[in-house]
């Protein structure tokens, strides 16, 4: 577990993240590359916004679905 708790992407926000914002940049990035920004519940519909109308929002999770789909399936050690 990390000690720092990650903050809101917003400009001049350190509030706690609650949201993964992914998207991507189609003239940069491949189609399944996916970039992040975080946000808290305030600025969650702002960012997104921002995202949607230039067509890079991909989607909207929480933080907590989020690192729980990063983790690495595992288990399989102790499951011998």
């Amino acid at each position: 577990m990390s000690d720092e708790t990650p903050i809101c992407s917003a400009k001049g926000c350190r509030a706690d993240a609650v949201w993964v914002l992914a998207w991507n940049n189609p003239k940069l990035h491949t189609p399944e590359r996916r970039k992040t920004w975080l946000a808290c519940e305030e600025h969650r519909e702002h960012l997104s916004q921002f995202l949607g109308v230039r067509g890079f929002l991909k989607d909207v999770v929480t933080l907590e679905d989020w690192e729980r789909a990063q983790r690495p399936e595992g288990g399989s050690a102790a499951d011998r």
